[in-house]
């Protein structure tokens, strides 16, 4: 099977942030890694490892006897969704369900699509509280309203999320939501205690062109580098320095959260490998990382909106995202490392940067370096529609992208006065 087409396979079966972390726990599992948890003691350890925090944030690593630095990519498991409140809205006719937008997503892209109902469902236990995943066999839509009643739609439309972006859920007397995750959890509803449900994009990812060179594909954004980051994590030779797969949630909305890439997680973790402070400085002084989330293709009708002699293209390599104002942690010495590392493996790679007069968002590795200070380089996969129900990248950036990450897990880097050596 091609990368594009398990790329693919690997979205659908994370429609939530938590679902994102199961695959990537089971896919460790398979390959022997071991769960470590943070109440318990991590001495003398020697392995392969991965931790978890909130069910929506996980770091993989594996330990030898060589602990010279870390090697660390680090992307986010979360996307712009809608959240669904406790009940639903029952009307004269119908039932919707009662939301609130996680995210900046683009409402209009939402309309008239199968959606699901997924996320983690927390249920009472003679033992305790115990948390579920939960994905419901249930496809419920948001519906436009027609053109005869809004003649202007075409000339645009502001969409009001707590009115206008209601999935459109039962006929008012239909099975309550409750009643929907008790029988798909095979629980009592009395026992269901609370949620953390989303609605997410049903449609599954297709290739497309002339040469089939696109992919068309909901959560491209970020899950296309955490597929990515996986596959070079697993692949990757052994080095002296220790490989570190870090996705965090909660990225869409600011990262500082417990289990966001601002929060102390990533800290915690290599700090407890490192065993004391000096030799977690010691180790981070030689540490790089590549703060892996999509970038912003030039657009096949709006070339405007790009930056005229930095704009990536589908299909052109992996991109290496710079700011001024520090929106990126890009610098010439990281992007240095970061292009010798493409040129090893024989990959292709573009500059971005944002159209001075349009800034765009910024990435985790600003907000971790908040924390864990460490030479960083953001990098991306190029793509259209970012935050769209569907979003579009180039098939080939994707093999880009897992063939350079695979190459950095397998160096080590040394920082020796002013050289940087591999």
């Amino acid at each position: 099977m091609s990368k594009i087409n398990k790329l693919f396979k690997f979205i659908e079966t994370s429609p939530t942030a938590f679902h994102t972390i199961a695959t990537i726990t089971d896919a460790l599992k398979a390959n022997g890694y071991v769960e470590l948890y943070e109440s318990d003691s991590w001495e003398n350890k020697t392995g392969k490892f991965y931790v978890r925090r909130s069910d929506s944030s996980i770091i993989a690593f594996r330990l030898g006897s060589a602990r010279h630095s870390f090697n660390i990519c680090a992307t986010h498991s979360d996307q712009p969704a809608f959240a669904v409140k406790a009940n639903e809205q029952k009307g004269n006719v119908y039932a919707v369900l009662d939301t609130e937008k996680y995210g900046g997503a683009i409402h209009y892209s939402w309309l008239d699509r199968p959606l699901g109902i997924a996320g983690r469902v927390v249920v009472k236990t003679d033992s305790g509280l115990k948390k579920l995943l939960c994905n419901l066999d249930t496809t419920v839509t948001i519906p436009s309203v027609a053109i005869h009643f809004n003649r202007n739609v075409n000339d645009g439309a502001k969409l009001n999320p707590a009115v206008d972006m209601l999935p459109l859920y039962s006929l008012k007397d239909g099975t309550m939501l409750i009643d929907k995750l008790a029988e798909s959890l095979s629980v009592s509803k009395e026992d269901i205690v609370s949620h953390d449900l989303y609605v997410y994009n049903k449609d599954k990812g297709i290739t497309f062109g002339a040469e089939e060179e696109f992919a068309l594909c909901p959560r491209l954004d970020n899950l296309a580098c955490v597929y990515a980051s996986v596959n070079g994590f697993f692949t990757a030779q052994s080095a002296d320095s220790i490989p570190v797969l870090a996705v965090f949630n909660n990225e869409e909305v600011g990262s500082s959260t417990k289990q966001g890439a601002g929060s102390t997680f990533l800290y915690d973790v290599l700090t407890r490998i490192a065993g004391d402070s000096e030799t977690y400085q010691r180790m981070l002084a030689n540490s790089f990382m590549l703060s892996a989330d999509n970038a912003h293709a030039i657009h096949p009708n709006h070339p405007e909106l790009s930056d005229s002699k930095n704009a990536p293209t589908l299909c052109g390599g992996v991109v290496v995202k710079y700011n001024s104002n520090c929106r990126y942690t890009t610098d010439s010495v990281s992007a240095g490392i970061f292009y010798t590392l493409a040129e090893r493996c024989g990959i292709k790679t573009q500059d971005y940067y944002n159209r001075a007069d349009l800034p765009g968002g910024s990435t985790l590795g600003s907000i971790s370096n908040t924390v864990v200070s460490v030479s960083t380089v953001d990098i991306g996969l190029a793509q259209l529609a970012m935050h769209s129900a569907n979003e579009t990248m180039g098939v080939s950036d994707l093999d880009d992208m897992c063939r350079v990450i695979a190459e950095f897990y397998s160096t080590t880097l040394r920082n020796v006065g002013d050289n940087v050596v591999f």
